[in-house]
């Protein structure tokens, strides 16, 4: 709750087996709440989130850090320790498993060194391992960001505007990474996205939220411009461009920018 305004409100969808969903929706409409609660890292006021039988938003103790281990989380600012070596960033994936003890003392088993190395030869910096987080791009770092959710080995990774900060290539970079992780390894991926051809291009489902509320759910071919409009609360002069993050595409015009501005300014 925001004041007297459900930041989510009565949302309701069902996932069966494996997918990869984007879900969209103007700033303000409930998309990083929503991730927030499945992962607990936010408290619902009422409600109920199912996996495999089990009520997620019950769990207390040692049972909530086992789902967050299940379910990783991916952040928009990386969430990295700029200091720390690349690998051991990723290792910091493996702390909802480890003894207090290791912690303190950075205590890794060399099972799991070699692993953080595979999977960051798996995303393609690998060598990158031993510099410090905070002397890489922002693609970079959001591919160490990945790296840390699989050292989870989670059946879920959750992504919150994932690309947000990035430039066009690094984007598509990451957005292939994240489908690769879905479709070799089964994964569920869930990516809350501020682009219509992000959505689009990389996603099996589309759902669209506005004031909370889940007002879309379909295939990405059904989300049509128009669809799109209702989604931000947009007029006629409603402006795909002012999203777009294609590699060659006119992005972000001030003529289109503009005007997702005034659209999100008249919805409130």
């Amino acid at each position: 709750m925001f004041g007297q305004k459900a930041a989510v409100d009565k949302a309701t969808f069902r996932v069966e087996g494996s997918a990869m969903i984007g879900i969209i929706g103007r700033s303000g409409a409930g998309k990083s709440t929503f991730l927030r609660m499945m992962n607990r890292l936010t408290d619902a006021t009422s409600g109920r989130i199912l996996f495999n039988d089990r009520d997620i938003l019950s769990l207390t103790g040692a049972r909530r850090r086992a789902w967050q281990s299940d379910c990783a989380m991916i952040f928009q600012q990386f969430n990295l320790v700029p200091r720390m070596d690349v690998v051991s960033n990723v290792l910091h994936g493996t702390l909802n498993r480890r003894s207090t003890l290791a912690t303190m003392f950075n205590l890794y088993p060399t099972a799991d060194i070699h692993k953080a190395i595979d999977i960051l030869d798996r995303l393609g910096i690998a060598d990158q391992a031993a510099k410090r987080a905070e002397v890489l791009s922002g693609g970079q770092q959001q591919r160490v960001a990945i790296a840390r959710a699989l050292m989870q080995d989670p059946e879920i990774i959750l992504a919150d505007e994932p690309i947000a900060s990035l430039d066009p290539m690094n984007a598509q970079i990451v957005m292939e990474a994240l489908r690769r992780i879905h479709e070799e390894d089964g994964r569920m991926v869930i990516a809350n996205l501020h682009t219509l051809d992000t959505a689009r291009r990389y996603c099996d489902r589309v759902i669209g939220m506005r004031d909370g509320r889940i007002v879309f759910d379909g295939t990405p071919e059904q989300l049509t411009t128009g669809v799109a409009r209702d989604i931000y609360g947009a007029g006629a002069d409603f402006s795909e461009e002012a999203t777009s993050t294609e590699i060659g595409a006119i992005a972000r015009s001030d003529a289109a920018a503009q005007l997702i501005r005034k659209a999100e300014a008249e919805a409130g």
